[in-house]
């Protein structure tokens, strides 16, 4: 029995973990990572026996014959050459290592300590690929001629304009993260890249100094085969296709849909053979999707084990390491083949971007001698928080900026009077140290998650008790918590909603994320109630403006970025509220007399309904978006047969509640009289200028 350790507990180790029992003969010993809440989840989630916040705890304890290395790309290389060291073989994820030469110096010490050294890039073992491959070299078509890839995928980082992640973090690690895996299927057809043409895309500046390459066309001259490549990430239409042109067909291997199909001909004349080929390959598509439809609804009722496309490469590629570890031989994704892809991402680097620009230093605290804080702003660099800065520095504050990653932020936060420190709202030390002596504070950091309901209990509310009682503590005048209207129930009633009306009595009924907003709002009230919380709760609407989503989850569910599944019938007036508005009634807030211990609703004057607000979206975007209506009941019918078939399956999950969804649908009326007279908030009221900044903005 092989003892595995996984060194590093983040999500892509819970798909290793699940990949890992489907492996004869091996067993999971260790999960190694310096978080000790995170390796302990794991471990608990999966029956891992050994705990360790340190890979030398780990190989000192003898806990592990082998590890798959599951840490961020810049720890790689450091990881990987401790256990060589210790004479266990790895198995890295993508990328090998965040440099060709680093990579170089691995193999190097693998070849020296007979270790082997494998790289995880599972999409050589995607199921479509596999049947494109075998046809391939089967010469079913004839001899292949040439090898064409699209890889054209959304970014949710991009969309999100969240660049703190490593990927943006130099102007070729985008390529290490997103194009090691159309190259790694290039490779495997063509072999190595031994010449290369790239044609570059516009740069997207994100900080100063900083830029990411998201398009490029690339020429690649294999050992075996000639190939091009069309890279290209932040897209809304998600297309990721590979095709090899032989002598007597095509074969078409499309990745995110799991099918594969040849064009090829028939024995009959060119008049006939274009509807018999044209039926043969819509019949083959056809029958892959039913196939695949098939076994996602067998695998909810747990009738068959788990077969969508990325676990199962994820599976095999997992399982072909281990398959060569047994039978003595190197495997065939091994340490070469990863940094053939990485020294191809850095020469695609190289001919992008030319003299690519050093990365801004990340902003850093000032010293002691400079000017303390008027505010400190937690969580102040997503959508609203980033607004919130720029209306401070316009009056001329001076701000600290707390936030989760501080990495990759936009000229902004660059300013001598911008502050950014790194923390967490669940940090006591972290807050305390963000508010330091300043006496108003917005917390804008919701702290939320995934996973239980006990766990976004304790990140959502835990994380706002934190920050009140740190206010408590330094004696702060005014908390402006920034929460949610999600925390109230939104559905179809008679009577207005205002600031007094109380967060949802019945909150145990909705879904997570707005049973958490509840509690958050009782908690904090009961603070002031009792502990004398200077704290005024803010509940903005359906925010939207420059830097936000344009496709917002208020408007209904998006299946895709071109079709709106509604709430409802989709005509009821939307709380719609222009981010710059909330920035507005935030630091009215702050300055305002006798306002402790109330709640107030930011909504706007200006309230389309879904549809038209999905119909002008479309029309400034020039993109044939859709609004499709929905009656409630149909939902909750649809979300139960859903939950029916997951309890069939053996998978806990709570009853969907219809009064999530009659809340979601918003079609209770708003009544902000009382924001406008306690704060003097004068929100936009004119149609064209909401449009401009809602909508407009969107299509820069």
């Amino acid at each position: 029995m092989r003892r595995v350790g996984l060194v590093g507990a983040g999500y892509i180790s819970r798909v290793h973990a699940e990949a890992l029992r489907t492996v004869p003969d091996v067993q999971i010993t260790a999960v190694i990572d310096p978080v000790s809440a995170n390796a302990e989840s794991l471990a608990s989630e999966w029956s891992i026996p050994h705990v360790f916040a340190s890979l030398d705890d780990a190989l000192a304890g003898d806990t592990l014959d082998c590890a798959h290395v599951l840490v961020p790309p810049e720890h790689h290389a450091d990881v990987a050459a401790a256990l060589i060291a210790a004479g266990k073989p790895v198995l890295m994820e993508k990328p090998l290592a965040n440099t060709a030469l680093a990579c170089s110096a691995l193999v190097a010490k693998a070849d020296a300590a007979g270790v082997s050294l494998g790289v995880n890039q599972n999409f050589v073992h995607h199921p479509a690929f596999v049947r494109l491959r075998r046809l391939v070299q089967r010469r079913e078509l004839g001899r292949p001629n040439c090898v064409a890839c699209i890889y054209n995928v959304p970014l949710r980082q991009i969309a999100a304009r969240q660049f703190g992640h490593w990927m943006f973090a130099a102007p070729g690690n985008l390529l290490l993260e997103q194009a090691v895996h159309p190259l790694s299927q290039i490779v495997a057809l063509t072999g190595p890249i031994s010449q290369m043409r790239v044609l570059a895309g516009p740069p997207l500046p994100i900080a100063p100094g900083q830029a990411i390459m998201p398009t490029l066309d690339a020429i690649l001259a294999g050992t075996d085969l000639p190939a091009s490549l069309r890279f290209a990430v932040g897209q809304s239409f998600p297309f990721w296709q590979v095709s090899v042109v032989c002598d007597d067909g095509v074969a078409v291997a499309d990745i995110l849909a799991n099918r594969f199909y040849t064009q090829r001909r028939t024995r009959w004349l060119d008049t006939v053979d274009g509807v018999a080929s044209a039926a043969r390959t819509g019949a083959v598509l056809a029958g892959d999707s039913i196939r695949n439809a098939s076994d996602y609804g067998l695998s909810l009722l747990r009738l068959k084990p788990r077969s969508d496309a990325f676990f199962a490469s994820m599976r095999a590629s997992i399982a072909a390491f281990h398959a060569a570890l047994d039978d003595g031989q190197s495997p065939e994704l091994d340490g070469r083949f990863g940094t053939m892809l990485v020294a191809a991402c850095e020469q695609m680097r190289d001919l992008a971007f030319p003299a690519p620009p050093p990365p801004a230093a990340a902003p850093t605290a000032p010293s002691e001698s400079d000017t303390a804080p008027d505010i400190a702003i937690l969580g102040g660099t997503g959508f609203i928080g980033t607004h919130l800065v720029r209306k401070c520095l316009d009056e001329g504050l001076r701000v600290s900026v707390m936030a989760r990653s501080v990495r990759g932020l936009p000229a902004l936060f660059h300013h001598p009077r911008v502050r950014v420190t790194g923390g967490d709202i669940r940090d006591p030390a972290a807050v305390e140290s963000a508010i330091g002596e300043v006496k108003l504070v917005v917390n804008l950091a919701h702290g939320g998650g995934g996973g239980s309901w006990q766990q976004i209990h304790d990140a959502m509310v835990g994380g706002a008790e934190t920050v009140a009682r740190a206010c408590l503590a330094r004696g702060v005048h005014r908390l402006v918590h920034v929460g949610s209207i999600a925390a109230l129930y939104l559905g179809p009633g008679s009577v207005p909603v205002t600031g007094t009306t109380p967060p949802d009595p019945q909150a145990e009924h909705r879904a997570d994320y707005a049973r958490a907003k509840a509690a958050c709002d009782r908690a904090l009230l009961d603070l002031h109630a009792r502990d004398g919380l200077p704290v005024v709760i803010l509940r903005p609407g359906v925010v939207v403006g420059e830097g936000g989503p344009p496709l917002h989850s208020g408007l209904g569910f998006f299946n895709n970025d071109q079709h709106c599944i509604g709430w409802n019938d989709g005509r009821n007036p939307l709380p719609f509220v222009l981010v710059e508005d909330v920035a507005a009634a935030i630091l009215l807030a702050a300055r305002a007399e006798d306002v402790e211990g109330r709640c107030y609703n930011l909504v706007g004057d200006v309230r389309p309904s879904a549809r038209e607000y999905i119909a002008a979206l479309g029309t400034a975007l020039h993109r044939p978006l859709r609004f499709h209506p929905q009656s409630p009941l149909t939902l909750w019918a649809t979300e139960l047969g859903k939950w029916g078939i997951k309890r069939a399956g053996g998978r806990r999950s709570p009853v969907p509640s219809l009064r999530d969804l009659l809340s979601r649908g918003m079609k209770a009326p708003f009544d902000c009289t009382d924001a406008k007279r306690d704060l003097g908030w004068q929100p936009v009221a004119d149609p064209a200028i909401f449009n401009a900044r809602a909508l407009a903005v969107h299509a820069a």
